[in-house]
């Protein structure tokens, strides 16, 4: 089994090969943190994308913002399996269920039906409906990079490349 220390990411930090990189993230980072959704309901749906995709580093990251900002463990371990746990917020359920539709494939009909729409806009309004749809746009960009790039799980962003 390997240890934290025998991790290795696949590729470099990619600011060192990309400056604007940098600019682009910390420009998405401003857009989603921008108070209009609650910062753990980020997370959580931020979690729930690096779960459904199987991303160690996103569901190691997105665990590790939960925990610092005071979630409980109940919370966090329910993620997966929100549709049955007591623990979420209508607003959390509806975000939670538009991640999972975005990233599931639906062979019978569209990702995002009108329903799922409508019930979405019960608790958000059109401005946090975008905010959401960024949100979930924001991982869907670092998706790649985690999956490829296999960044260290657990390490701070710009720490966690070991080449």
């Amino acid at each position: 089994m390997s240890t934290q220390d025998d991790l290795r990411s696949r590729l470099p930090d990619p600011i060192q090969l990309f400056p604007d990189f940098a600019t682009v993230s910390g420009g998405m980072n401003k857009a989603v943190h921008n108070g209009l959704i609650p910062r753990t309901t980020i997370h959580l749906v931020q979690l729930r994308a690096g779960q459904i995709v199987g991303s160690t580093y996103h569901t190691v990251r997105q665990t590790d913002e939960l925990r610092k900002a005071g979630e409980t463990e109940e919370r966090i371990t329910a993620v997966a399996s929100w549709r049955d746990a007591p623990y979420f917020t209508g607003a959390e359920r509806a975000a939670l269920e538009l991640v999972e539709a975005v990233l599931t494939a639906n062979p019978s009909g569209e990702r995002v039906p009108d329903e799922l729409f409508a019930r979405a806009s019960a608790h958000y309004d059109d401005q946090a409906l975008w905010t959401l749809t960024l949100v979930i746009g924001q991982v869907c960009f670092f998706i790649p990079v985690a999956l490829i790039a296999k960044p260290i799980p657990g390490l701070a962003p710009g720490k966690n490349y070991s080449k």
